[in-house]
């Protein structure tokens, strides 16, 4: 039996996406911006698809603009604003543990003169929110925190950042990555405050290589590409139907995430209550983290020789973030874990589809792991 636990990473698309894609590669394949029928068709299915992604977030469909992915519409989203923020102030708010797509584009904009800040972490992964209303100035002109932490878990304050503009009187634009939230709990633009949020379709059991931002009505930002209408010209280019099209249909089949958030949680309680039987194994998620990502670490195992056994025994498994590709975790180390935790995490992301035959399977691979590789030792 295969147990998959880096749906972080991503996901298996859903017998809904794979039809969606199939069905737009064979018999919806027209391109969007064409005239003829061919085209009115997969205009329409753009139209519907654009709709269904909107419904989830409760927004309107002119707020949703389809992108690549995650990265891409990070880097749209905190660029664009920069760029159009710019005459109005110089600096950017932001967090220490957001992904690499945030975390580099932040550097970037820092060297080429912008104010960037980004906010300390506790051991949980957590900001201090009396720092984030100190931090934001009427010169912000951007605050851009994640919903929920990719590698731990954590749930943001995203809500903070809104309210700490309004104390400022700073004009602000407020982005949330939402890619690791979206479809696992309740995610509304305009209840949490922000004017920009970033989801993606392979986090929901849709294809990869598609994602959308939300940009609130009345809201510019800066185009980062060039050369077409599409997208309104906040990302020109022809749009990838087949992708979007199995996005729109993983969003139609998403279920309730309040529904799903308690079976997710008795699994999660579950693990962790087995987990906490084996020697040596700390929990380095908060307790209060969004039960879909746990992280731990398995004392005086280095992540990589475990890794490769529980792969061996067909249990998948990450030590964190897929675009570290292997270094240690910047997450983990900006919440001040001491070397033998950071030594050893391992990422266990869980979906709808995960049952609990699988997290049996995990528990007893990490204990004959443990107790195999120390020998081997």
């Amino acid at each position: 039996m295969e147990a998959y636990f880096d749906n972080s990473a991503t996901t298996a698309p859903c017998c809904e996406a794979v039809k969606a894609v199939a069905e737009a590669m064979t018999e919806c394949w027209g391109n969007p911006s064409s005239l003829h029928r061919s085209g009115n068709a997969a205009k329409a299915l753009l139209d519907s698809s654009r709709e269904a992604i909107a419904k989830n977030l409760s927004c309107s469909p002119e707020e949703i603009f389809f992108t690549s992915g995650g990265t891409e519409s990070n880097n749209l989203a905190v660029m664009g604003a920069a760029y159009q923020m710019r005459r109005m102030g110089r600096r950017i708010v932001s967090t220490s543990v957001e992904h690499s797509s945030i975390d580099e584009t932040l550097d970037k904009l820092a060297e080429e003169g912008f104010e960037v800040i980004k906010l300390r972490v506790d051991s949980y992964g957590r900001i201090n929110e009396k720092e984030l209303y100190a931090a934001v100035n009427s010169n912000t002109i951007l605050i851009t925190m994640m919903l929920v932490n990719n590698e731990v878990g954590t749930i943001m304050p995203v809500q903070a950042a809104k309210r700490a503009a309004m104390m400022a009187r700073s004009p602000a634009l407020i982005h949330c990555d939402a890619v690791q939230a979206f479809g696992k709990m309740p995610v509304k633009p305009a209840s949490l405050g922000v004017d920009l949020m970033t989801v993606s379709s392979h986090k929901i059991h849709g294809p990869k290589g598609v994602g959308a931002i939300y940009i609130r009505k009345g809201v510019k930002i800066k185009s980062r590409t060039f050369g077409g209408e599409q997208e309104k010209k906040i990302r020109p280019g022809t749009e990838a139907m087949p992708a979007i099209a199995g996005f729109a249909a993983a969003a139609r089949a998403l279920p309730d995430p309040q529904r799903e958030l308690e079976h997710i949680k008795m699994l999660r309680d579950y693990m962790v209550d087995k987990l906490a039987e084996i020697p040596d194994i700390v929990i380095n998620s908060p307790p209060d983290a969004l039960p879909y990502v746990t992280n731990i670490s398995v004392l005086g195992i280095k992540s990589e020789p475990m890794l490769n056994f529980l792969s061996e025994r067909g249990i998948c498994v990450s030590s964190g973030s897929a675009c570290s590709k292997g270094k240690k975790s910047h997450v983990l180390m900006q919440m001040g874990l001491d070397r033998r935790r950071l030594d050893s995490p391992l990422r266990i992301s869980f979906s709808r589809y995960t049952t609990i035959q699988e997290v049996d399977a995990l528990i007893k691979g990490i204990s004959e792991g443990k107790n195999t590789i120390r020998a081997v030792k």
